[in-house]
């Protein structure tokens, strides 16, 4: 089995990233053929994948089959900056350019000189952004905030997203010039339920991983539970099932993986058929899916709302509170409150100590 994690982060344990990533699936084992031929190459490549599909593991696999192995990677968010920062971030900076600017400091192109820079949701790039990110995908050169000096740079650029950029495109929030720049290859990874033989790999992994960390001995899965594991539809793809595996090691017995063991999310949300030209923002997706509950149910639904969100955001923090709350806007304590209501968390209830020093922590960091 072939294997791509990424490197260990303590960042890691409150990222929505895929951490790892296996080719046994035949879609795959394709993707993996088709990166192998075109990561030796300087072209630009464009990764295309839901949020939790590993975009970044791709694209660190393709700069490890490159020639510049040896040289930075770097990855940068783009939708993790203030429109006001993005481009000293990106370009640099010199000395008092911006209030704050106590020295000059280089950006990320030129501190992944000679290496490859990964551009992780790159449609999140304010329009003027893009026009100078275009100018220095075109004269590989940057200038920094504040100067008018240009500084060669040697970088190959790696970009990601989560949304189709043609639609942004026909809205006006993307350029077209900036996407054929960065679209020399594309490649498009499926999500987690549209390639099955990968599902039960990277649940192997995430046992051996977590067991060896909670100092667990072997670990086997039953039979309902794989296939429990197989039919499930995996929203929130390899990031979700990472998750499970976690949850399911601190409450499994008798180092056997049950079905029962395995709390999955209840919520599901309506995905638009291939090319139907059916727009797929979080918020139309929402839409659509309160449409159908509107349909198929009646009364009380406003707290059955509520609770699914609050399960589901539980569910998606790792079964953290504080991260839950933060997620959600809401204080720690009426998180609690409702966890208890909703039966997500006993009242007395004692947690393992990984789960106690793991919030203790995020309490510290917000």
């Amino acid at each position: 089995m072939q294997l791509v994690t990424l490197p260990a982060s303590p960042a890691l344990a409150t990222s929505i990233r895929a951490t790892a990533q296996v080719f046994e699936d035949p879609k795959s084992k394709a993707l993996l053929a088709h990166l192998q031929r075109v990561a030796p190459s300087e072209a630009s490549v464009l990764i295309i994948g839901e949020t939790g599909t590993g975009k970044e593991l791709i694209a660190r696999h393709i700069h490890n089959l490159s020639g510049r192995r040896n040289k930075p990677f770097l990855a940068v968010n783009c939708g993790a900056f203030s429109e006001s920062l993005v481009e000293a971030e990106l370009f640099g900076h010199e000395k008092g350019a911006f209030t704050g600017a106590l020295n000059a400091k280089a950006g990320w192109f030129e501190e992944a000189n000679g290496g490859t820079l990964f551009l992780d949701e790159i449609g999140d790039l304010p329009m003027a952004i893009q026009v100078k990110l275009l100018r220095v995908l075109q004269e590989r050169e940057v200038v920094r905030l504040g100067s008018r000096k240009s500084i060669p740079i040697d970088v190959r650029v790696l970009a990601a997203t989560n949304v189709q950029l043609e639609r942004a495109i026909n809205a006006g929030h993307f350029r077209e010039d900036l996407y054929y720049r960065l679209d020399v290859v594309s490649l498009e990874l499926n999500p987690l339920r549209e390639r099955p033989g990968d599902i039960l790999p990277l649940t192997r992994h995430f046992i051996s991983t977590y067991s060896q960390r909670l100092g667990y001995g072997e670990i086997a899965l039953s039979p309902d539970a794989e296939r429990k594991l197989r039919g499930y539809s995996w929203p929130g793809n390899i990031r979700e099932l990472e998750n499970v595996i976690h949850h399911t090691l601190l409450i499994c017995r008798d180092g056997l993986i049950r079905a029962e063991d395995l709390r999955l999310s209840n919520m599901r949300i309506e995905r638009p058929d291939e090319g139907s030209g059916t727009d797929d923002s979080a918020e139309a997706l929402l839409n659509r899916a309160f449409q159908k509950l509107f349909e198929e149910q009646a009364g009380a639904l406003h707290e059955k709302v509520e609770d699914a969100l609050l399960r589901a955001a539980y569910h998606f923090s790792h079964y953290n509170q504080v991260h839950t709350a933060k997620l959600l806007g809401l204080t720690r304590n009426v998180t609690r409150t409702r966890l208890i209501k909703i039966g997500e968390l006993a009242v007395n209830k004692r947690r393992p100590i990984e789960d106690v020093q793991g919030e203790r922590l995020l309490q510290l960091s917000i």
